[in-house]
């Protein structure tokens, strides 16, 4: 029978009755019943109560010391071992563990009979051994299999995505799936013909019956079904509802993380055939092409899409994103730029780099002017364009601009997870000087614990001075320390974030003692005051405009 199942994180995997009786701390002892190494456990429950059954929700260890039992009921009759043991297996009991002492020095005979008849293991817990003691272990059990489950994911995670960046990524994906399910992985096409699979050839029933698995998600609202025909299990999901394109896996067994393996390829090959539908991935290998050949980023910027049309100039935005905790990985780093309404991503070491088409400007009609060089703003807190007002929230924040943008779509917004800097819009001809404000905006993003700084990029007194009279000021007056990379950037970040050792330290990612001597060096090689606001505005204009 058919059945949708879309679990968000893999279960705790069951612990083995065995693995549990190998502890020789315990001591347990099975008495009767199946063979340990066939029998599961979800857990541990201990229950007094002549009818447990109200109280376990199937697959639990139930330990009891007999208490609800009568002393005389060695005697025929005087207690109902078999409706007590039908009740335990009916609620879905895996097994059953008995304590002997203080109420019975022994395992009573009935119980022992009870068990056998209804296959039910029965364990004799020793008098040194509590039931917290059992419960612990088997608590203890689950977790190292879970911590094994785990690994066993992120390991398929890498090599999926290993996978993935292959000059054949979809059948690459389909073999490395249908390795880690020890199994068969198939991709079919919208018109429900196999466009490719890998692993080992089922039989003509369950090759017609993941097929036909396949049909049924295509045309229910559920993405993902499953189904176990002659002792196989399978699993359909559709890649993009609405496109056709499905995945079925079929294995001879399911681990508990096997869903989520299968997820993530699905994940992948649904950006694969999507790139593939569209075209778009088509029209980035040209743009890849014309620029290694030496076109200008202006000529291909077209084919990367965001253009707008009617010979209007297409602006763009560069993010850099950090992920809150752990290292970017490929699949994260293209949710990141699904969730920012882009596919052209670089997630290299622990920075993600993701292009943004900017929406046109209204009062130019569409088209817009070259921006200017505004710098991350030193004033305030936050960092921001004045039209964002503060730091963004550590939500994304409400507005009415298209997936991913700000307020108004001001621009990419703020991403759960993520610590974003985001560079001015720009066209292609400035986006090395967009990739560097990104960069800027992020260091200072990850100073002020913001989830998202902008670039400035509102005109101001200093737009007045013509650019290439201001780069010839700021190099003369920062010659000093124009040899030393090192000297000029510190000064910058740290006259950006208002003087603070603390956060200059963490945005250069150095010990504060080291900005400290690095700002006095600076201090005594320009022979400024840096205490004074008059001179550190004059530096924070030099530094602005210093190009190379």
């Amino acid at each position: 029978m058919q059945e949708t199942a879309v679990p968000s994180a893999p279960p705790t995997p069951p612990v083995s009755l065995a693995a549990l009786l190998s502890r020789d701390d315990l001591g347990l002892r099975q008495i009767t019943g199946p063979p340990a190494g066939e029998v599961t456990i979800h857990g541990a429950h201990t229950s007094e109560m002549s009818d447990p059954y109200p109280y376990l929700l199937g697959g639990e260890l139930l330990l009891t010391a007999g208490v609800h039992i009568p002393e005389a009921a060695g005697r025929p009759g005087s207690f109902d071992f078999d409706g007590y043991v039908a009740r335990i297996v009916a609620a879905g009991g895996a097994a059953l563990g008995f304590g002997v002492a203080p109420v019975h020095d022994t395992v009573p005979a009935g119980l022992v009979a009870a068990c056998e008849e209804h296959g039910l293991p029965l364990v004799e817990v020793p008098p040194r051994t509590t039931f917290s003691g059992v419960a612990r272990a088997v608590w203890q059990l689950m977790a190292r299999a879970r911590l094994s489950e785990l690994r066993r994911i992120t390991e398929a995670q890498q090599g999926l995505a290993a996978a993935a960046s292959r000059p054949d990524p979809v059948p690459s994906v389909l073999r490395r799936l249908a390795g880690r399910l020890e199994g068969r992985a198939v991709l079919y096409g919208p018109e429900g013909a196999e466009i490719a699979a890998a692993g080992r050839e089922p039989g003509d029933e369950v090759r017609r019956a993941l097929a036909e698995l396949a049909r049924f998600v295509t045309g229910h609202p559920s993405s993902t079904a499953t189904d176990t025909v002659a002792g196989t299990r399978l699993a359909a999901y559709a890649l993009d509802p609405g496109r056709g394109f499905v995945l079925g896996v079929a294995a001879p067994h399911r681990e508990s993380g096997d869903h989520t393996i299968a997820s993530v390829a699905a994940v992948l090959l649904s950006l694969l055939t999507g790139e593939h539908q569209s075209g778009t991935g088509a029209a980035r290998s040209s743009a890849l092409v014309r620029l290694l050949l030496g076109a200008r980023r202006e000529e291909v910027a077209p084919l990367l899409g965001g253009g707008e049309g009617d010979g209007a100039v297409t602006r763009w935005y560069v993010v850099h994103a950090r992920p809150d905790t752990g290292a970017p990985d490929a699949v994260s780093a293209s949710a990141l730029g699904a969730a920012l309404g882009s596919p052209l991503v670089d997630a290299a070491d622990d920075v993600v780099r993701v292009l943004v088409p900017a929406p046109p400007r209204a009062e130019d009609g569409g088209g817009v002017r070259p921006e200017r060089d505004g710098g991350v703003r030193p004033e305030g807190d936050a960092g921001v364009r004045p039209e964002a007002g503060a730091a963004a929230p550590r939500k994304p924040p409400a507005g009415s601009g298209p997936a991913g943008s700000g307020p108004s779509g001001s621009g990419p917004a703020a991403q759960p997870g993520w610590t974003l800097g985001v560079s001015a819009p720009v066209v292609p001809a400035e986006w090395p000087a967009a990739d560097a404000q990104a960069a800027r905006a992020l260091a200072r993003a990850r100073a002020t614990r913001s989830a998202l700084v902008r670039h400035a990029e509102r005109p101001g007194f200093a737009d007045l001075v013509p650019p290439g009279e201001a780069e010839a000021h700021a190099r003369a007056l920062l010659a000093p320390i124009g040899g030393v990379p090192a000297l000029a950037e510190t000064l910058r970040a740290w006259l950006s974030l208002h003087g603070s050792w603390d956060r200059t330290a963490v945005a250069l990612s150095v010990h504060r003692n080291t900005v400290r001597q690095r700002i006095a060096r600076c201090a005594a090689l320009l022979g400024a005051d840096l205490d004074d606001p008059d001179v550190r505005m004059e530096l924070w204009f030099a530094l602005r405009h210093l190009r190379g």
